[in-house]
């Protein structure tokens, strides 16, 4: 029931009368129109030479079409703190390894991600931050990316700023649920971790 519940909070908020568009592999997209010049350099422009010509490091044992290879943390003036979720048992120790932000502190969040096979469409991050009986939920569009190449082999988006919580009762220790989730409604990552918000670092 737990579950049910916590994977109700994570549903992305959708924008009224939007449609996904009819999902084509990377092969049928380079066969559209191959013979029509202007068609084609458009379609380079839209997905990159190199992924327009196949020249994508996509692994073929792997299936996967997006792989969150790290998140970070950036605060103005202090060293990045960056987890590696490609190390073993990474996601797992996110919610039993919290780590600090001083009170009042000005942060954002960023990934690092792979996109490998197929045209990734409208990736999204859900949050759910808890403290109590307080629950806060937040969306971010990430957007939507054809597969890295040897010369982009991964990207890099950072969010929107953010400012911890301050107080008396902004401290203390807080529980967050998180998901990268598509348009296809395709999810990537799902994971749980905590953070703790002090009066210092």
């Amino acid at each position: 029931m737990a579950s049910e519940q916590h994977n109700e909070e994570l549903v992305p908020e959708q924008t009224a009368g939007f449609k996904v568009g009819e999902k084509k592999t990377l092969d049928e997209y380079n066969k559209l129109d191959e013979h029509d010049e202007s068609l084609r350099k458009y379609k380079e422009s839209l997905l990159g030479a190199e992924v327009a010509a196949g020249n994508t490091i996509s692994n073929p044992n792997d299936p996967r079409k997006c792989i969150i290879l790290s998140l970070g943390l950036e605060v103005a003036g202090r060293p990045d703190i960056i987890i590696d979720l490609k190390s073993p048992g990474a996601v797992e120790a996110l919610e039993k390894k919290p780590f600090t932000i001083k009170e009042g502190a000005e942060f954002r969040m960023k990934v690092c991600f792979q996109v490998q096979h197929q045209i990734l469409a409208g990736l999204k991050y859900v949050q759910v931050v808890k403290r109590s009986v307080i629950s806060q939920k937040q969306q971010e569009m990430i957007g939507s990316y054809a597969p890295n190449t040897s010369s982009k082999p991964f990207y890099e988006k950072k969010f929107e700023h953010d400012t911890a919580p301050s107080g008396m009762m902004g401290r203390g220790k807080y529980h967050a649920s998180s998901k990268f989730i598509d348009d296809d409604n395709e999810t990537h990552l799902q994971f749980s971790w905590a953070f703790e918000v002090k009066k210092d670092w």
